[in-house]
């Protein structure tokens, strides 16, 4: 049913916490399944995301798309991270099972509200 890249992520999930003073913080869940994800972001001053850490209540797609978003997105600028989709992410893991392509929309969802919220915060600069 999962790839061998989803169970990796799923039992050895990379970047999982929450930054320190994050920078930006997007909270995303979706009530049909009752995955939950917070995704909090550190930016550098040429706003490019020094660090991701993501928490996630959910199955184990969920944790790993969590998972592979974070690394996906850390070391890129705002811009590029903003261009992660959900399609990305699932092919990034060798695909997911179609009842479980809602995790890589949370996932791609998260990320984009920590930069909004990032930007948000940091409008005058």
């Amino acid at each position: 049913m999962y790839t061998e890249q989803v169970m990796d992520h799923f039992q050895n999930p990379r970047n999982m916490g929450e930054v320190e003073k994050p920078d930006g913080v997007g909270e995303v869940g979706n009530p049909q399944c009752g995955d939950v994800m917070r995704i909090t972001i550190k930016v550098d001053d040429d706003e490019r995301i020094e660090d991701v850490k993501f928490k996630t209540l959910g199955c184990g797609a969920a944790i790993a798309t969590s998972s592979m978003v974070t690394e996906m997105a850390k070391g890129k600028t705002l811009q590029e991270a903003e261009e992660i989709t959900k399609k990305a992410v699932a092919e990034a893991l060798g695909g997911l099972p179609p009842q479980k392509m809602h995790c890589s929309n949370l996932a791609s969802d998260g990320l984009k509200k920590a930069i909004e919220d990032y930007r948000s915060r940091h409008k005058d600069k």
